[in-house]
């Protein structure tokens, strides 16, 4: 029977130097690819231009990507700000320069970065285009006026036709749970925002992490050709706890002193470092045995615990993907005679609500809040439940908007 899930997945899907294409990245972009599509599919149906679609999908990119940053920083790491200036925006490591992606995103920063960047797009039409502008003579001197045509970038202030704040609000927070639910996905790639120890027979070990560091390391180059992780027969233990057995096939060549030298040093240190994944007391000997293969290679195999733990991203992305479903349905059904923002309300409480509550299946970001009855992640999401309730009321309030 099922008794818990091992996820030995690489986040990598392929790397070039010191760039690598991972599939948080891919999946973060196809997010907004495909979103960008259905949201074509939704100006046509409401006759509005599929021109303004290109704009919305630049302003969202940016709008989500510099809100996610920030509110990391500041939600969660406001030193680096003034230790590592560089790294709030820079993707890069640079001693050795290694292509790193943004490390930190906050969903709830990306959720302001949202809301004030489509309140610019809904308020200010900002555009590269001809535009004819009137040329005057000398002051003082008569004459007719004539016009003259300039290309260039042109903004105003004006609210776009048919696309006020909440009504773009409730369009795009559908696309923003499709969105959710692939960036979730590439969490669990990444093994980030992983749950609480746990029992549940689709707890999953993430033990990816431990595998990576083993392949990369510098010894592991000319000794080890492959490495795989299974399931015993030995009894859990406690919190989570399950027996796994790492199995390290080394390369033709390596000798078994050169094999008992790698797994009682290298492997070893990196199952002591990685204590979120694996339960290896640093301590304790490492149980392990050596044996030698009919073709004369050596393989190895070290018993460990691994830790079994929530899938809180799979959680999440589940949910988002339901909440989309769901609120596609809802604009289809009643998008002639929505109320302003009916969509954008229920999004907010069940989307939040449902944060709210994975947080207790989470395990904390950062050390300051071991020391809060609620973690930063609850407390950041009882505001965006409340300002959804407070929209909710005033759409029953206010009469429907034809469109």
């Amino acid at each position: 029977m099922l008794n818990f899930i091992i996820w030995n997945g690489s986040p990598e899907i392929m790397s070039i130097g010191a760039f690598a294409l991972r599939w948080y990245g891919l999946l973060f972009a196809l997010g907004f690819l495909v979103c960008q599509q259905i949201l074509y599919y939704m100006y046509r149906q409401e006759g509005k231009p599929e021109r303004d679609v290109d704009t919305l999908t630049i302003n969202m990119m940016i709008a989500t990507i510099l809100g996610a940053r920030l509110g990391h920083i500041i939600f969660y790491e406001p030193t680096m700000l003034w230790k590592d200036p560089l790294s709030v925006f820079l993707p890069f490591e640079f001693h050795p320069f290694k292509f790193t992606g943004l490390q930190g995103l906050a969903s709830h920063g990306a959720a302001i970065g949202i809301l004030f960047g489509l309140w610019l797009y809904s308020s200010w039409l900002i555009r590269f285009s001809k535009k004819e502008v009137d040329l005057k003579g000398n002051a003082g001197q008569e004459g007719s006026v004539q016009t003259k045509k300039k290309f260039g970038f042109f903004i105003e202030r004006r609210n776009r036709p048919n696309q006020s704040y909440l009504q773009v609000l409730d369009r795009i927070v559908i696309l923003v749970c499709l969105t959710g639910c692939f960036i979730r996905l590439g969490n669990f790639f990444n093994s980030e925002i992983i749950g609480k120890p746990s029992d549940n027979p689709l707890s999953v070990v993430f033990i990816n992490r431990v595998t990576e560091s083993i392949t990369q390391d510098a010894n592991a180059k000319d000794l080890v050709e492959y490495i795989t992780v299974k399931k015993t027969n030995l009894p859990n233990g406690q919190d989570g706890r399950v027996p796994i057995n790492i199995l390290l096939l080394f390369k033709q060549g390596v000798d078994e002193q050169q094999a008992r030298s790698f797994v009682t040093s290298n492997v070893k240190y990196y199952l002591a470092q990685y204590t979120e994944f694996v339960d290896e007391p640093n301590l304790h000997p490492l149980q392990y045995d050596v044996i030698k293969g009919s073709d004369g290679a050596y393989s190895a195999r070290v018993q460990t615990f691994g830790i079994a733990r929530h899938p809180a991203q799979l959680y999440e992305s589940l949910s988002c993907f339901v909440l989309f479903v769901f609120l596609l349905w809802y604009w289809s059904r009643y998008k002639i005679n929505l109320p302003e923002g009916r969509i954008f309300g229920i999004f907010m409480v069940i989307l939040w609500s449902l944060r709210f509550g994975y947080e207790f299946l989470k395990i904390n970001q950062v050390s300051f809040e071991d020391q809060m009855t609620l973690n930063m992640g609850q407390v950041l999401s009882i505001p965006m439940v409340l300002v959804g309730i407070f929209i909710l009321i005033r759409s029953y309030r206010k009469p429907a908007t034809i469109i």
